[in-house]
């Protein structure tokens, strides 16, 4: 394991602990995965909970391009029950943490390649 990945993972224990002291989450585990979008793709609408399982409590992005511009696209989208979306620039070094059960979500098109590390904090059966 590089240095860089050993200390986010002690920054994302870190986070997994303090949401568990403020907000009494009961986080046990940590699933990350680097993801990579090539020019002009993106992820389509969706829900971060396999169907049966709701263990995953929060869902997290953190962007990895460094001088992103709004042009580049590949924003992330959160869907609202009664509100508008909110869109999100992929901007280096951002994280985005969201409530995993029943936020829709996608990746719009980049327009340039775009890297990101997406992951979830969830609870243990």
């Amino acid at each position: 394991m590089l240095a860089a990945e050993a200390r986010l993972l002690e920054c994302f224990e870190q986070l997994r602990l303090q949401l568990n002291r403020e907000a009494f989450l009961g986080l046990f585990d940590l699933e990350l995965h680097y993801a990579a979008y090539p020019v002009g793709t993106g992820y389509a609408r969706h829900l971060d909970q396999p169907r049966g399982n709701g263990r995953r409590k929060v869902s997290m992005v953190l962007y990895l391009n460094r001088e992103w511009t709004p042009a580049m696209g590949g924003e992330l989208r959160l869907f609202g029950e009664a509100e508008p979306p909110t869109d999100v620039q992929p901007l280096a070094g951002r994280l985005v943490c969201f409530w995993t059960e029943g936020r829709e979500h996608c990746v719009l098109p980049a327009r340039k390649e775009r890297l990101s590390i997406s992951g979830w904090f969830g609870t243990r059966d």
